[in-house]
């Protein structure tokens, strides 16, 4: 089982993950259709989801749980938009 001060690192650890992600996407370093965002939302709710669910949080559990989705759900938009054939002239 894993330590409450490991579970805490965690859930530090993922939350600012994710907020180092809207940082990037608020400040126009990145776009939604960066690896690197849906990187960091993926790993930081893997972490939240951690701590959360050692918490006994279940609805942010919940929740990370869907962002996550949400991440896989990005990657396969970046995924399939880069094997489209491009249209060049």
């Amino acid at each position: 089982m894993l330590s409450d001060t490991f579970i805490d690192i965690i859930g530090w650890a993922g939350g600012l993950l994710v907020v180092i992600a809207y940082f990037m996407i608020s400040s126009g370093k990145t776009t939604a259709k960066s690896t690197s965002f849906q990187t960091l939302n993926i790993v930081g709710s893997i972490f939240l989801i951690i701590n959360t669910y050692a918490k006994g949080a279940y609805p942010s559990t919940v929740v990370n749980i869907i962002w996550v989705g949400i991440a896989l759900y990005g990657f396969y938009r970046i995924w399939n938009d880069r094997r489209k054939p491009t249209n060049e002239s």
